[in-house]
């Protein structure tokens, strides 16, 4: 067995499935920087996938929950950063096929390629296999956070918390903006500018990715809304 055959094969292992179409995983492994012949549409395919597995194994885990309860656990599994986690124990970036100079950049760690990666990889397996196949695949990587989850843990993160208020208050929804980013490719650090118009508020917060700036942005905003403007 050739280096490349016995690397496809520890992935296999690890996704806890054997491709009968190996291209399928070369292609669902092949980012966009490698050239016309990618990953996109596997990953559309599986974005829709993944979303309805998850939504449909937390509908019956929690039968007594609602509907806001289960859209914000169902984003928190789905979220790019929790599907970069997911791809990184698996070990995904070390087989994917980038361009150049996502290689020289440090894409085999970036969160959004890694993300996309695991999508693809979903779809590849859907059309290799079968719904239920591909379902206990997904289940698998996941289970120890579907374990962890608890209807009471299922809280409102800062952003949705902030935009539900000014919703139900009929004020306006606040506005982000990126102020920029610091570091290397594998510790960078974003700056997220938060402005509300009513009541006029203007905060910052950084995190490890934007997603995270944002909230924490809106964290603060809360935090310094006046008692009687909550």
């Amino acid at each position: 067995m050739t280096d490349c055959e016995l690397k496809a094969a520890r992935l296999q292992r690890a996704l806890g499935y054997e491709f009968a179409d190996k291209a399928l995983l070369e292609l669902a492994l092949t980012h966009r920087s490698a050239g016309n012949r990618n990953n996109e549409r596997l990953e559309f395919l599986g974005d829709s996938i993944v979303n309805h597995i998850i939504a449909e194994t937390l509908y019956h885990k929690f039968p007594s929950a609602s509907e806001g309860d289960m859209s914000r656990m169902r984003a928190a599994l789905v979220k790019g950063d929790t599907l970069a986690e997911v791809a990184r124990e698996l070990e995904l970036g070390e087989h994917l096929i980038l361009g150049a100079g996502e290689r020289k950049s440090g894409g085999r760690r970036r969160t959004s390629i890694l993300a996309d990666a695991l999508e693809a990889v979903t779809g590849a397996i859907l059309l290799d296999s079968n719904v239920e196949t591909c379902r206990g695949c997904v289940l698998n990587w996941f289970v120890g956070r579907l374990d962890t989850l608890s209807l009471g843990g299922a809280d409102k993160d800062a952003k949705t918390s902030l935009q539900e208020f000014l919703q139900g208050h009929g004020k306006p929804l606040p506005e982000y903006e990126l102020l920029g980013v610091q570091g290397d490719d594998h510790s960078q650090q974003f700056r997220v500018v938060c402005r509300l118009t009513k009541p006029a508020l203007t905060v910052e917060g950084s995190g490890s990715s934007r997603r995270k700036a944002e909230q924490a942005a809106a964290r603060t905003a809360l935090e310094r809304l006046n008692p009687d403007e909550k």
